[in-house]
């Protein structure tokens, strides 16, 4: 069986980091966990469906707070540790499992190679982990791409939220620490409220000129997703959209980044919804 933690790192890393951002065929995507959303499972689910839709295998690897702590087959070969859920989802349970990645600068970068390697097949990768554990994953690539004017490396992280305060604070909370620790300035939103719920259009609002007023970041898009919907719904057109748009992110250069509001709340109104 392979042993990740022996397995000799390449002589420059930055380079090995270059090359796997650089692979068309696997797509990181950043999705920060939110212990206050009482639907985040559906939420995942609902994102998974709407890759598959394009005949895209995904890999979930759930180093959340209510993931399962990894197994110890995990920590000796991850492809042994890989349950398939269907013909197009995979998950790995992995909360622990990125810091024993972790490298002499403190990022925990080659654990995203580690996961390319032991699922070949996947073109799509979720990261579903706390913000704090994302900066260190996902940092020194940012930092690469700002030296290279490389827009294709960057990523964009993927807050989950509900129409709850809490959830909504966090949220927030998770902006700050992705734009200030990692740079990772553009991020996308997946909001669990009822199609009729009177405050996601204000949350949406409130979160993205939030983030534009103090941390200068941007909440480029926004999806509503339906807590009550059935598993085998369809996805919506908003999240075919926002999926559709994060395929092609290599396309779009973060110079066209643009929050997706128009007309902005006052500073005290934003102020008080993060309070």
């Amino acid at each position: 069986m392979r042993d990740f933690d022996s397995k000799p790192m390449p002589l420059d890393q930055a380079d090995g980091l270059r090359r796997l951002f650089a692979r068309h065929r696997v797509k990181f995507i950043p999705v920060v966990s939110n212990p206050h959303v009482a639907f985040g499972g559906m939420m995942l689910e609902r994102l998974c469906a709407g890759f598959a839709e394009h005949g895209l295998h995904v890999l979930v690897a759930d180093a959340s707070e209510r993931a399962s702590a990894a197994s110890e087959l995990a920590m000796m070969d991850l492809a042994d540790a890989i349950e398939p859920l269907s013909a197009q989802v995979s998950y790995l349970a992995a909360r622990g499992l990125p810091i024993r990645h972790v490298d002499a600068s403190g990022s925990t970068a080659p654990f995203l190679q580690a996961l390319a390697d032991a699922v070949p097949q996947a073109d799509v990768v979720l990261v579903h982990a706390p913000a704090t554990e994302l900066c260190r994953l996902f940092a020194r690539s940012a930092e690469l791409a700002r030296r290279s004017g490389d827009d294709s490396a960057l990523v964009r992280p993927l807050l989950l939220a509900d129409d709850r305060p809490a959830s909504v604070t966090h949220a927030y909370a998770a902006i700050k620490l992705l734009t200030q620790r990692a740079g990772l300035v553009v991020h996308d939103l997946l909001l669990g409220a009822a199609p009729n719920s009177p405050r996601a259009e204000r949350i949406a609002m409130q979160l993205a000129t939030c983030a534009d007023d103090f941390l200068g970041a941007v909440l480029r898009d926004w999806v509503r997703l339906d807590p009550a919907a059935l598993a085998d719904e369809a996805p919506s057109e908003d999240l075919r959209r926002l999926v559709r748009e994060t395929l092609r992110l290599d396309a779009v250069p973060a110079s066209m980044a643009a929050p997706y509001y128009v007309d902005r709340p006052q500073h005290s109104a934003a102020g008080r919804a993060m309070n």
